[in-house]
């Protein structure tokens, strides 16, 4: 049965969206057709605001409303570090946990010459300017995922940053909480090797 344009539409725009299939979509476009109408409009404004009010931080490229962002402007945070990731969302996962109390840098991605992404695809540049201008950073702690790619990246970023006296370390990487070791894969055995600590 062919569905009516608009509903098509609809199903097509949710397929967009990652980890959405066709059923998926398909289940939340029925859905949206059976919300109220002032639901729908307030979620139609709400994608359209997050789309035209949301831009990146001049300073560390966080998602942000304002500029420089919250973080940037709250002087009560530990200026000596700066923690890099790859995406904004890796902001909020890390701030939620409320262990980290320094600042951020977000690097919008990974090296990955395979997708013809290189060094000057990222924000590595206004990383490097910041460290220059900004003699209280003491460290830079490299939070790329624990992939080939985001191992590069880590490699690459302390090859340019140690050479200025700049001390650069890496998130350890290994066993999760709960986890049991026979069902670990052999690289995560490895980092969590790697990555042990003094008890």
């Amino acid at each position: 049965m062919q569905y009516p344009e608009p509903i098509s539409k609809l199903i097509d725009s949710y397929m967009r969206l990652p980890g959405i299939g066709a059923k998926t979509a398909t289940r939340l476009a029925f859905y949206t057709i059976d919300m109220d109408k002032d639901d729908v409009t307030a979620f139609a404004k709400s994608l359209v605001a997050a789309k035209e009010d949301l831009h990146y931080c001049s300073i560390c490229g966080n998602i942000t409303d304002e500029d420089p962002c919250s973080i940037c402007r709250d002087k009560s945070r530990d200026q000596s570090t700066i923690l890099v990731v790859e995406q904004p969302k890796d902001v909020m996962s890390i701030d939620r946990a409320q262990d980290y109390h320094g600042l951020y840098h977000v690097l919008h991605g990974v090296l990955s010459p395979i997708e013809g992404r290189g060094p000057e695809d990222l924000n590595i540049e206004s990383l490097l300017k910041r460290l220059k201008t900004n003699t209280a950073v003491k460290e830079v702690i490299i939070a790329t995922n624990a992939t080939p790619e985001g191992e590069a990246t880590a490699q690459y970023l302390a090859r340019l940053i140690k050479p200025a006296g700049i001390k650069v370390t890496r998130l350890a990487h290994g066993l999760a909480v709960g986890s049991d070791i026979e069902y670990a894969d052999q690289m995560t055995l490895m980092k969590a090797v790697e990555g042990r600590t003094e008890l």
